[in-house]
């Protein structure tokens, strides 16, 4: 009869490095500077709602707002994914 041979060890994994510290500092900034830029986004929708939008150039204006709040909402979400570990 044969002899089989035992399967191989592999080696070893490297041990996982513990994840980098976060700054509280800049994640509480960036949702200060995201909660600024939602603010142009709120303007846009009280022009909106309040039946302030008459021509296309105010429709622009409204629409870069409403860009500017995306934006905003962005920042946040950023800021609060990168704190989870």
């Amino acid at each position: 009869m044969s002899e089989t041979q035992p399967p191989e060890i592999p080696p070893p994994l490297s041990p996982r490095l513990p994840p980098e510290q976060r700054s509280g500092c800049l994640t509480a900034f960036l949702i200060v500077c995201g909660i600024i830029l939602l603010l142009p986004g709120l303007c846009s929708l009280i022009f909106v709602f309040g039946g302030l939008v008459k021509s296309a150039e105010d429709l622009q204006f409204v629409i870069a707002l409403g860009l500017v709040g995306c934006g905003g909402i962005a920042v946040i979400w950023w800021a609060v994914r990168r704190r989870s570990p």
